[in-house]
């Protein structure tokens, strides 16, 4: 497989797949624009409104508490459900609340809007958990193994490719239009993507498309096949009720999967993920009230962050076949701690040290979004996926929370520079973790 080779032509893709990878593509490529516009501002903005770290960490913790509490339910829910279906109106439930950002800097303060951004983000996130775990199952059912790692290639070179264009006019819009009247286009555009990305989800369809899937069979049994049949129902009415709980647990919970051996893929992304994000609330600020970037230097940073992961993603097929999913997946969480750490340097050397934090902390990270998936994916049945994924949106929102809200703490005790190297130091160890014991 040579270096390009996830820019196959369309001609080299079965015809049964054509539509599938299309609309995949063009899914991703609306959600890259959504992503460098509304998303990658939002932090910016509530901090040019006034929000401290820790309100910027309850942005991504808050919905992360959410989606704790309802990943098992909607886990369970969605073996019930066609996934294709039940994906497409997850997003459309979940991405309707972009359009709720667009009108806060005319009806609110700048206090009550940062703590309205934090309840629309948490409120829309019940939807958003729906999308992401049905979204992982969608995509392996629509996407042949054979074809996954060049499906997820693409997709990370379209992600990449729309990020930098939006990044650059996003920057482009907040520089020349009055705040905050720049930031309601910004966040206008990402409503429209969102949607749009929404659309072409809707043409997704698992490659076995029939009521029953293989990971749906198991989940239509009838709930009381654990209850023994009894001729004196009033006699035994409690032990009824109680097998029937044990049951309804058993079924949602699946508490054997954390004896399986994919819960040590649990365990190394949970580290992960708590590295990962420890950083993402302490960054914006950094960069606004520390490094006192403009908006047009935010967003020139983050198409070098994106640049850098579209040029790596030319190597990410050949890697994976070389490396494996698993140490791929391992090799970019280390790349990610230049992020951090490189960011430190931003006080002494200004936006060189942001553009170089940018482009290596980018290619860390188009290498672990393109083999994580499929490194999760490796590990969990093929018949039985909802439930493991499910397992992991909870060990993904748990280390958001514990991230987003460390983040924030360990900044206010140590300082941002040494917080920041710290984080970068937490990046390389998970990596090797995930190598060694994952």
């Amino acid at each position: 497989m040579n270096r390009w080779s996830y820019l196959r032509l369309d001609s080299a893709v079965p015809f049964e797949y054509r539509s599938n990878f299309f609309h995949l593509y063009m899914d991703v490529a609306w959600y890259g624009v959504l992503n460098a516009s509304a998303l990658t501002f939002l932090s910016v903005f509530a901090a040019r409104q006034g929000g401290t770290p820790f309100q910027v960490g309850l942005l991504t913790a808050g919905p992360a508490v959410m989606n704790l509490l309802v990943a098992m339910p909607i886990g369970h829910w969605l073996k019930r459900q066609p996934i294709g279906r039940a994906v497409f109106w997850a997003s459309v439930a979940h991405r309707l609340f972009y359009l709720l950002w667009v009108p806060l800097p005319m009806l609110l303060p700048p206090a009550m809007q940062v703590w309205t951004l934090i309840g629309l983000t948490v409120a829309m996130s019940v939807p958003g958990a729906a999308l992401a775990i049905g979204f992982n199952a969608l995509f392996a059912e629509a996407v042949p193994p054979a074809w996954r790692g060049h499906v997820a290639g693409t997709r990370n070179a379209l992600l990449a490719i729309a990020s930098i264009v939006s990044a650059l006019g996003c920057g482009r819009i907040l520089t020349t239009m009055r705040f905050p009247l720049g930031y309601q286009v910004v966040f206008s555009i990402g409503a429209v993507a969102a949607l749009m990305s929404s659309f072409h989800l809707w043409f997704v369809r698992p490659l076995e498309d029939n009521p029953s899937s293989p990971w749906a069979k198991e989940i239509v049994r009838p709930l009381n096949r654990h209850i023994r049949p009894n001729r004196d129902p009033h006699k035994h009415l409690a032990a009824r009720a109680r097998e029937l709980l044990r049951a309804f647990v058993s079924d949602l919970l699946r508490i054997e999967i954390l004896r399986e051996p994919f819960a040590r893929v649990l365990v190394a992304l949970f580290v992960f993920h708590i590295a990962q994000y420890i950083a993402v609330p302490v960054a914006p600020v950094f960069m606004v009230k520390i490094l006192r970037l403009q908006d047009q230097q935010i967003g020139m940073a983050t198409a070098a962050f994106w640049l850098s992961g579209f040029v790596s993603a030319t190597q990410l097929a050949n890697l994976c076949q070389a490396k494996g999913h698993q140490a791929v997946t391992g090799i970019g969480a280390m790349l990610m701690a230049f992020y951090p750490g490189l960011m430190a340097f931003g006080v002494s050397l200004g936006m060189a040290a942001v553009l170089a934090a940018s482009c290596l902390g980018g290619i860390g990270y188009a290498w672990m979004s393109g083999a994580f998936l499929n490194y999760i994916l490796e590990r969990a049945p093929q018949h039985d996926r909802p439930p493991y994924l499910a397992w992991y949106n909870i060990v993904f929102n748990a280390a958001i929370l514990i991230g987003s809200l460390l983040g924030p703490l360990t900044a206010t005790s140590l300082g941002f520079i040494p917080a920041l190297v710290l984080f970068a130091v937490a990046r390389v160890a998970a990596g090797l973790f995930i190598i060694k014991g994952g």
